[in-house]
């Protein structure tokens, strides 16, 4: 529903981006907000495990919560988000996330500037079948993501 411009979603409505194993529903891009940022409405399933740990060299990025629980790692230190919480994670801050509930999580998540649909959507666009971490680290460099494995992961 469009309102004097703006326009109003419910929830889970939006652009579907199949990406990173999640629910990914895009809410606003950077064409609808002149840049200044995306919002994206994440449905993570029970006993999963989101991104690796990464960090974002262009964009700030927040999370709130909507249902269930989500485990944060932000900075070295280990956050629950549960219903309504909210979490700021910070350009240049090492984080991943993932539910190890037995409950679907949903966050919403402001990411600013704009600019993180394009690399969601370059994701989505990688063939089927078993995922190459070279061309996953080349898309991940082209939108300024650092993979920041652990040595022995590395």
């Amino acid at each position: 529903m469009t309102l004097g411009g703006g326009y109003m979603l419910p929830s889970r409505d939006g652009h579907k981006i199949a990406a990173i194993g999640l629910g990914i529903t895009l809410k606003a891009d950077g064409a609808a907000t002149r840049d200044a940022y995306s919002l994206f409405e994440y449905a993570v399933p029970p006993e999963t495990d989101g991104p690796p740990p990464h960090l974002h060299t262009r964009e700030d990025e927040s999370f709130i919560c909507l249902a269930g629980r989500l485990d944060v790692h932000l900075g070295g230190r280990d956050f629950v988000l549960e219903h309504g919480d909210y979490l700021y994670l910070p350009r240049d801050v090492v984080h991943a996330f993932r539910n190890p509930y037995p409950e679907e999580s949903r966050v919403i998540s402001v990411v600013s500037p704009a600019g993180l649909e394009g690399y969601y959507q370059a994701l989505a666009e990688m063939p089927p079948g078993p995922k190459d971490i070279g061309l996953m680290k080349k898309i991940m460099a082209d939108f300024g993501i650092e993979l920041q494995l652990p040595p022995e992961v590395a």
